[in-house]
């Protein structure tokens, strides 16, 4: 993994920020943000290994990616001063499905999880990636769960095995942000927003849950419907306003202005002030002014 360790001998927050879809550890350009707020911050930071791109079958959410990226933080905890209510979780893309999956296979670590443009249904992504050409995407699962999963039933068991759908009621206890972009699924970008909105319905109590048919309306005219609420503006979203925003106890989804991206200044500044154990704090007065370029934003496919 790539490290910066906080040289302070109190302990110091630890940030954990993962690799998107197509890429590995020593991806960077989107990973820049974060490493520089570590620094500005004085935070432990690392970006771990977690099997490289998503298509092999050790990678893609298996078992040893979830091993990898806890003992990335065991060995922080035991190396490093990290104090253990401020271990924050970030990812977009393929790096916002591992934060999901996370966020369900290990909640008791996390003080918060920051979770942009992610997949949360690897079938579902898989059906979607389909439709006509069969994109490199739908290959990449195809390889990574042994082959395609409406003819294969083994295979289909490994995309519900590796989809954070599969566990995210365990993480009602995590603060859990969840963000995508209006546009992504479209021209936007790769991945539908369906997937933050069903992954948000999965940890929220019933009656916060947004109907389905509402969700695919939503999708399909890239408007939202009368009958869901419009979103109050949020100064940490600048131009990139939500467009639609629900929360549910200690989890909140936010469709904003946007495409397949992540906003680094809001997911950051929101993180610095959630505490493991305690209820997420929605109401965010911004700590720390943190410069992006163009094109940090995407961090990669």
């Amino acid at each position: 993994m790539l490290i910066r360790a906080s040289e302070s001998i109190e302990k110091r927050p630890l940030l954990v920020s993962l690799h998107s879809w197509s890429s590995s550890y020593t991806q960077t350009r989107g990973e820049t943000p974060y490493a520089r707020w570590c620094i500005e911050n004085d935070w432990h930071f690392i970006h771990p290994h977690f099997r490289g791109p998503n298509r092999t079958p050790d990678a893609c959410g298996s078992d040893k990616v979830v091993q990898d990226i806890l003992d990335a933080v065991s060995y922080m905890q035991i190396q490093h001063k990290v104090d253990a209510d401020r271990i924050y979780l970030v990812g977009v893309s393929g790096g916002g499905h591992a934060a999901l999956l996370m966020a369900g296979r290990a909640p008791k670590i996390w003080a918060g999880v920051s979770a942009w443009a992610s997949i949360s249904d690897i079938g579902a992504w898989w059906k979607q990636k389909s439709t006509g050409a069969k994109s490199r995407y739908a290959q990449n699962i195809e390889q990574a769960v042994g082959g395609p999963p409406d003819t294969n039933e083994a295979a289909a068991q490994e995309c519900t095995k590796r989809s954070p759908l599969t566990y995210l009621a365990e993480a009602a206890s995590v603060n859990l942000d969840i963000n995508a972009g209006v546009t992504d699924g479209h021209a936007g970008g790769s991945v539908p927003f369906t997937h933050s909105l069903h992954a948000f319905n999965q940890v929220a109590i019933q009656v916060d849950r947004v109907p389905v048919a509402l969700i695919n309306s939503f999708y399909d005219k890239q408007a939202l419907p009368p009958s869901l609420p419009t979103s109050e503006a949020d100064p940490l979203y600048g131009d990139k306003q939500p467009v639609f925003r629900t929360t549910s106890q200690n989890t909140r989804v936010t469709i904003f202005q946007g495409k397949h991206e992540i906003l680094h200044h809001a997911a950051l500044n929101w993180l610095a002030q959630q505490r493991r154990g305690k209820p997420a704090t929605w109401n965010i007065t911004p700590t720390h002014a943190l410069k992006t370029v163009t094109g940090e934003s995407q961090s990669g496919k």
